[in-house]
């Protein structure tokens, strides 16, 4: 990897924290209702996956959705307004946390329901296969939706039909606050693969790089042989499982210990170790994601309210 493809992963991890940490603020502001659910902490996984992919493959996504949003294109401003329930938000401020889209970007959510979307990444996949596209589809999930019913209905029909699609597991080691030792009875979820069967690979998920080069080996399997996979990364997310949990279910050292492998330090790390010529672009950087967040804030908080006469679109009875 040569030092602006990794300078721009790091933009994009920053990015995604310094959005995140803006939209907590404003949650305990109480300018955002709802829920809220972070992915500090996972943000090397998101960025490296989705760095991979051309602009005609499609991204599905779970509640955990911001970062998959911002990576494919999606703005912070519209992100920001959404999120704040404004018009110009991404869906219309209709959405909320769990329910970002960017249809025009092949971003298809953002899906509040646990493994639901999986069958959903399926049809995507059987989709452009069966118009003879040449497009991946990528699931995001995390490790709590692997022993739910659609997670398998997903797998056994994208191996059946011999879909291009990826799974990725985004292991963070809770099930909301059920420790995966509770959950599975082992620590290898990509095992579940293995039930179909599918190609699969578990790697460290703190580091971009590696989540860079192991999504380029199984997109490119994926998309070649027209066969899905199943990638699982091992990650931490540093808040609860939404804003209305404490995680007191853990504990500090734990929390810690993770935080010594943060990603974007160790990105900065790489940086600096391996291309020193480039250090002083990351206090530019700093300072231009700095910039776009408060911008995006100030344009979420000036934006207007959905108008009171549409509160009955988009409703089904």
């Amino acid at each position: 990897m040569n030092g602006l493809t990794l300078l721009q992963l790091y933009r994009n991890m920053l990015l995604i924290r310094r959005f995140e940490e803006a939209a907590e603020k404003a949650y305990t502001e109480r300018k955002i209702g709802g829920f809220l659910h972070l992915y500090i902490g996972q943000e090397a996984v998101g960025t490296g996956v989705i760095a991979k992919l051309e602009s005609h493959d499609h991204v599905i996504s779970a509640y955990r959705s911001h970062a998959h949003y911002l990576l494919r294109g999606g703005t912070a401003r519209e992100g920001m307004a959404e999120l704040l329930g404004k018009q110009t938000g991404c869906s219309g401020g209709r959405g909320g946390s769990m329910h970002f889209f960017a249809a025009d970007k092949n971003f298809h959510g953002g899906h509040g329901i646990v493994g639901a979307h999986v069958p959903v990444a399926t049809g995507l996949a059987f989709a452009t296969k069966y118009r003879g596209e040449d497009a991946v589809t990528v699931c995001f999930l995390g490790d709590g939706a692997v022993s739910i019913g659609p997670f398998h209905e997903g797998l056994c029909l994208a191996a059946l039909w011999k879909l291009p699609v990826l799974f990725v597991v985004e292991n963070n080691l809770y099930a909301m606050g059920t420790p995966l030792s509770r959950t599975l009875v082992t620590e290898d979820a990509s095992i579940r693969a293995l039930g179909y069967p599918m190609a699969r690979a578990t790697v460290e998920g703190t580091d971009v790089v590696e989540c860079y080069n192991s999504a380029a080996q199984a997109i490119d399997y994926v998309r070649s042989e027209s066969q899905p996979f199943l990638l699982e990364f091992k990650t931490y997310r540093y808040k609860g499982h939404s804003m209305a949990d404490p995680a007191k279910y853990r504990t500090k050292e734990e929390l810690n210990t993770w935080k010594q492998r943060d990603p974007i330090n160790i990105a900065q790390v790489r940086v600096r170790s391996n291309f020193p010529e480039l250090t002083a672009k990351l206090s530019d950087i700093e300072q231009s994601v700095d910039d776009e967040i408060l911008d995006a804030v100030k344009f979420a908080e000036e934006s207007p309210e959905p108008p009171l006469e549409e509160v009955g679109y988009y409703t089904y009875v």
